[in-house]
């Protein structure tokens, strides 16, 4: 049985279908990129299988459990409980520490636990920065310490909106060897990414365009390590 499965999912607004009958399967472990110009669907998708949203028509299965029969109550259980979110906009409360804004996920799921929340830390490498306000944390920090945050549950599903987007290049790379490393755990992954070079680490890439489950592409050389990006010279004689 897959770990998470669309069956005919669409999503309308009126007039306005922002999904289209999507179905798709993705495997326990799995990591899946999904890309698509603005207004394909992704976001849409995002929060449906985050239990943000529910479909208007179809079925999201989650490790067995059908989410379009769940009440309000039962998928913010099931958010908590299996899925961690990552997001562009780090979210941070600006306020606490590094260490704090990850303990905070621990409140909506368990007693806090200094210890558990250090060692989420320690794993995307920021047990240093511990102490360090949002504002004391370059944008790559900020972003390695939402990825702890959303670990700190030990969710079964990673979704990551645009974990990237706001990143230069050397931050995307340690965010993507992190994405890798979670994988090698046995993570299943789910990243939306507008970068081509961040798509094509993952296993398979899925296109939506217009609403619709547009192709899938296959990496057959899949290793789950980004690639070194091509130096384009410009002659400025």
């Amino acid at each position: 049985m897959s770990l998470l499965e669309l069956k005919d999912v669409s999503k309308i607004y009126g007039d306005l279908h922002a999904l289209d009958h999507v179905s798709l399967q993705v495997e326990q472990g799995e990591w899946v990129a999904i890309m698509g110009p603005s207004g394909s669907g992704k976001s849409t998708m995002m929060n449906i299988i985050g239990c943000m949203d529910s479909p208007s028509e179809g079925q999201v299965l989650l490790d067995g459990i059908d989410l379009t029969k769940q009440s309000a109550k039962n998928l913010t259980t099931i958010r908590r409980d299996k899925i961690g979110l990552i997001f562009q906009q780090f979210h941070l409360i600006s306020y606490m520490t590094a260490l704090e804004n990850v303990m905070v996920a621990q409140y909506y799921h368990s007693v806090p636990d200094e210890e558990e929340a250090m060692e989420a830390l320690r794993r995307v490498g920021l047990a240093d920065r511990a102490k360090h306000l949002p504002r004391q944390l370059s944008g790559g920090e900020q972003q390695r310490v939402c990825v702890a945050r959303a670990l700190i549950n030990y969710p079964e599903i990673i979704l990551a909106d645009e974990p990237t987007g706001n990143l230069d290049e050397a931050n995307e790379r340690i965010v993507v060897e992190l994405f890798h490393k979670l994988h090698e755990d046995g993570t299943t992954l789910i990243v939306v990414t507008h970068d081509p070079e961040v798509a094509e680490v993952a296993q398979r890439t899925l296109v939506l365009r217009d609403g619709r489950l547009d192709h899938e592409i296959i990496n057959e050389n899949f290793t789950g390590e980004m690639k070194s990006r091509q130096v384009v010279s410009v002659d400025k004689s």
